[in-house]
Order: C-alpha cells, then structure tokens, then sequence
C-alpha cells in the first residue's frame, strides 16, 4: 500500500521542514510532492515525522529466556515506541558465539520480527578464531563484555582482549566495567548489610571507578591497535574526558548513552528500586547532568537502550536476587522527546543521535534518514493530550520504570519498510521486519 503524508514537520538531517512524503511499496518515493492518485493520504496535524530510531543495543532474549521476553513481543513493543530497527545482543542461550548462531538468530527473526534486525557476534575467551572467520555480512559487530554481566559473558583474558582488538575490522562494541572491583563492592556491601542491601547502594558497587578502569582500557587498545571501537551505555562524568566531541564522522572511537541514564539519577532508587537496577548502574545527578552536556557537544556520538526486560516478580526479590535490566524500547524516543520539550535538546539532535549516528557508523544501507529512495522507516510524533490515558506495556515483562510519569510527546504512527504498523496505539496487521544490510568497503 502507498501513503501520502502531509502538514508534517519533517526532521532530516539537521533541519525542520513543514512538507508532505509520499511512500511507495518499501521506499519513500517523493518529498515536497502532491500526493499521487490513489494513495491513503495521513494529515499529521503538523505533529514531527522522523525516521525511525535505529537501536543499536536491545536484549530480546530469545532464545533460552523467553519467559522474560522473545523477539515477537519486544519487537512490536519496539515499533509502538518508534523503533524501526534494532541490534540485540549475544548474551542468550546458547549464546550467539560463532556463525551458525549468528544464522539461527536470523532465521528466528526473518519469521517474528516486527522491526528490521541484526545481531552482535559475542566475544569469549576463548572463540577469537570464529570471530576471524565470521561472515561479515551476518552481524553489525562484535560485541565484548569487558564487565560481567547478565549472561557468562566475560572477557578477562588479556591475550583474547589483544587478539580481538588487533585482527578483526568490524566495529567493537564494549560493555566496560571492571569485575574484581565490583565483586570486592558487592562483598564490602555485604558484610555491611547481609542480605538486605539497599539498591541505592548499586552505583557505590559498580562505581565510577570500575567504569573508568575499564572504559580507559577499552579505549587504549583501540589506539594502539586501530580498532574501530563503541563504548556503550556510558554512565559517569569522569568517562567523558576520554572521548573526543565532534562529528561522529572519521571518528575511530565513539560513545554511546542510554536514555535511562539521561532520565534517571541516584535519587530515584529510593522510589524505583529494582525497576532502575542495570549495569553499568544509574549514577548521580551530575553524572547525568554531563552525560547530557556530552550529547549536546558530540562527546556522545549515539543514544540508545540497552532494551533488557525482567519478569516483574524478577525484579520484587531483595538487592542481590534482583537482575540488571529495564525494558525500554517502547518509551525511549518520547522520554528523548522530553528534554526537547523542557529545551535541553533540539529535536533535530535527537534525530541526529538516535537515527543518523548509528546509520553512519555501523555503515547501514539506506535508513536513518528521510530520503527519497531510502527504506520507508517513518514515525509520527505527536504532542501528548495532559489527560491522556498511558498506553499498555507492550514488552512481555509488562511494566515499565517510567511507570506514572505522563510524557510530552507520544508516538502516533509507525511504518516500517513502507508498511504502516502501528496507528494511534493499535498495532497493524503483523511482521514486516528485515534483516539490515551495511554498505562497508
């Protein structure tokens, strides 16, 4: 089916335009055009039109924990919030390690996936030769928890570290914390409190300083071997002194922050609890303060989620039953949309960080941008009536940590690959997810 959007204030590449878009099939066929003869026409009332966001760090946890969540569920969650595509992480069972899951995740999501997809290669100590020969045209990158995590991930052996950094060319992604200082926390922590640690404690745990150790790391062997590294989901102001703001273009090493950490702080364990609990963990105030700061000069070169969805009776259990991990993906463009509302960010760099970057640095053909030709992977963002119903929780967990908080903004359409679906909270018809292609030379 073709649509004709019109009155809609296009945000593209650095600017907001008051024009129409017309999409055809899969691709957007015209901008600034009258509508063709025979399409539905969609007045967006002057509400912002966008490509959608492109995620580069979700958990959807399929397959082995589909009880928490599977790839239909948080995909179609992942739409509503104006998610058209999205990167998910190793760190499921069997773990994504070696071509053949790499190929059977796929598989999973060519038949289930809402949004377009790809997959992280994981990183251990010991599969260095199958991140080697791994088909490049099968994953967005090889992805390294150099912090443990969810998942028994880790990677702590210095020659593998060296390997990995000095012999692939795909981007590395980094999940930086460092273990033995966090297990030394968790142990102070414990003979202080037993069993009954408060959750406000979890960025004394895993604090600045095991994010620092790890992250500087991460970035040293980056420069000495010429790695193409992405330090993900930042999360202290000391981190930032060891990027470099600008244009993300010809940038060797990039950052990324997560939008719960630019929407929460330490203050809100005493209310949250559990339902902030992640890692690396939500810090202080000012630690939020100049992750912002950092996206508004490009120190931050992407905004993303790290999508990680718990059961809720997961998440009721005392500080050290209670995993790591918020489900995201549904709320993050408007809780972005926020801080254009309060003026901390212009829409435009919202747009920039959230669709533009990472279609740029992971090399992704033909999305991020509202261009004639390009993918018809659109979303409708409309300002949010103040006696607006919330809308249900989508992702399987079904709860949210923005749970009570009223949005400015709320998505009111989604098309992915030409096909509208969602509208004004219905979800549409069904599947239309493809795998992401990568124009790398």
């Amino acid at each position: 089916m073709s649509f004709h959007i019109t009155n809609a204030r296009v945000v593209n590449e650095g600017s907001v335009t008051e024009t129409d878009v017309t999409v055809e099939g899969a691709r957007i066929s015209a901008i600034g055009q009258p509508a063709p003869a025979g399409v539905e026409v969609i007045d967006a009332g002057g509400a912002f039109l966008i490509p959608g966001m492109i995620d580069d760090q979700v958990h959807f946890r399929e397959p082995g924990f589909e009880h928490k969540a599977d790839i239909g569920t948080e995909s179609r969650a992942a739409i509503a919030g104006g998610i058209t595509s999205y990167m998910e992480m190793p760190n499921c069972n069997p773990l994504t390690i070696n071509q053949t899951e790499l190929i059977n995740k796929r598989n999973r999501a060519a038949s289930k996936s809402w949004a377009n997809y790809a997959f992280y290669l994981g990183a251990t100590n010991d599969n260095l030769e199958d991140i080697k020969s791994v088909d490049h045209s099968l994953t967005c990158g090889v992805k390294i928890f150099m912090g443990a995590s969810t998942g028994n991930m880790l990677v702590d052996d210095t020659t593998t570290l060296e390997g990995i950094f000095a012999s692939t060319p795909l981007l590395v992604a980094t999940h930086c914390e460092d273990t033995p200082m966090i297990l030394a926390a968790e142990e102070a922590a414990r003979e202080k409190w037993g069993d009954d640690i408060p959750f406000s404690e979890h960025p004394n745990i895993r604090s600045e300083e095991a994010c620092y150790k790890s992250s500087s790391l991460a970035v040293g062997l980056a420069k000495k071997h010429g790695t193409k590294l992405h330090v993900l989901h930042l999360t202290t102001a000391r981190e930032m002194e060891l990027f470099t703001p600008g244009p993300l273009e010809g940038k060797q090493i990039t950052a990324e922050a997560c939008v719960h950490h630019l929407f929460f702080s330490a203050e809100d364990y005493a209310d949250k609890g559990a339902l902030i609990k992640c890692n690396p963990a939500i810090k202080l105030a000012s630690d939020r303060a100049r992750l912002l700061q950092a996206v508004a000069e490009d120190r931050i070169d992407v905004i993303a989620t790290d999508h990680a969805p718990h059961t809720a009776e997961e998440k009721s259990r005392p500080y050290s039953g209670a995993p790591a991990g918020l489900p995201l993906v549904q709320h993050a463009v408007v809780s972005l949309f926020d801080r254009v509302a309060d003026g901390t960010f212009d829409v435009t760099r919202v747009v920039h960080k959230t669709a533009h970057a990472p279609a740029i640095l992971y090399q992704v053909a033909q999305r991020g941008y509202i261009r004639e030709g390009y993918f018809a992977d659109l979303v409708l963002v409309e300002e949010n009536p103040r006696d607006a119903a919330p809308l249900p929780v989508l992702s399987k967990c079904g709860w949210s940590p923005f749970g009570g908080h009223q949005f400015a903004y709320r998505i009111s359409h989604t098309w992915v690959n030409g096909h509208l679906r969602y509208r004004q909270g219905e979800l549409l018809d069904g599947p239309h997810g493809e795998a992401l292609t990568f124009d790398r030379t």
